[in-house]
Order: C-alpha cells, then sequence, then structure tokens
C-alpha cells in the first residue's frame, strides 16, 4: 500500500527537480548544488555517529560528486581567472576533508565542509541578486542537466 505512494512522492519530487533544474539560471543552478551537497554532508552525519559505514558512505560520496562533478566541473578557469582557481583549490580542499572523515570516521571534516558549503552558498545567493557577475561560470556546462542526476536521491 505505502509502496506505490512512496514511488509516487518519489517521482514527483525528481519531476519537481527537473523543472527547477530546467528553469533556473547558472547561478540558481550553482546554489542547487550547494544545497545538494550540504544536504548530503547533514546527511552522513548521524551514519557516522552510529558507525554505519555503507550509509556514511553513500551520503559522503554523493556530497563528493556533486562537489567534483558539479561544482567544480561548472567553473571556468579562464573567464574566472584567480577567483575560478582559488574556488577549484577549495572544492579540492573540501573533497579531501569529507575522504578523511569518510576513512576516519570523523564529523569533524564534514561539519567544516559544512560551514564552507554554506557560506560559499550564502554568496553565490548575494551574487544573484545582482545578475551582472555570471562571467565565473560557463553557461553549458552548469545547464548541463546530466549533472543534476545525482541530486534526486538526496
Amino acid at each position: 500500500m505505502f509502496g506505490a505512494n512512496n514511488q509516487s512522492i518519489n517521482q514527483y519530487k525528481k519531476v519537481s527537480m527537473e523543472t527547477g533544474v530546467a528553469a533556473a539560471n547558472p547561478i540558481e543552478l550553482i546554489v542547487m548544488l550547494y544545497d545538494g551537497a550540504i544536504v548530503a554532508c547533514y546527511s552522513a552525519l548521524p551514519y557516522v555517529q552510529k558507525n554505519d559505514y555503507p550509509n556514511k558512505s553513500q551520503f559522503i560520496f554523493k556530497a563528493i560528486r556533486i562537489i567534483q562533478a558539479g561544482l567544480r566541473m561548472s567553473l571556468d578557469k579562464q573567464v574566472g581567472g584567480e577567483i575560478a582557481e582559488s574556488l577549484d583549490a577549495l572544492y579540492i580542499y573540501m573533497t579531501n576533508q569529507l575522504i578523511k572523515a569518510n576513512i576516519e570516521n570523523i564529523t569533524e571534516p564534514i561539519q567544516e565542509v559544512i560551514r564552507l558549503l554554506t557560506d560559499l552558498r550564502g554568496a553565490w545567493e548575494e551574487i544573484s541578486k545582482k545578475e551582472s557577475v555570471v562571467a565565473l561560470l560557463s553557461p553549458s556546462r552548469v545547464a548541463n542537466t546530466n549533472n543534476f542526476a545525482y541530486l534526486e536521491k538526496v
């Protein structure tokens, strides 16, 4: 009885997410990626505390995929210059922190990544209000909805 209803809810979430991606501008897409990575990190925390390695790893690697395949791949270092290079280095650092958290089964690196992602998300929200700073992004890379497939199951 509940299985069909749960399937319907999951399908609705998928369609809702796809609609949001299709209607969003490049900066809104970046904010969506930050949201997905933040949710994945928060989702990993209780599993770290419970020593539930499969679920912990699932959410940590989901966050890593979003950071690497979504956020890093959307950077255009030629256009974005030093800022894009700095963001790239920060994304690599976050990935390394998440790997450390997964290997050592500790929450502190995840919490640090959550703080960094939250701060960056806030900055991008401020940028979205100005609409004049899209040079850091490669819209064709960000707008590729295939980059958002890993957000569906958060």
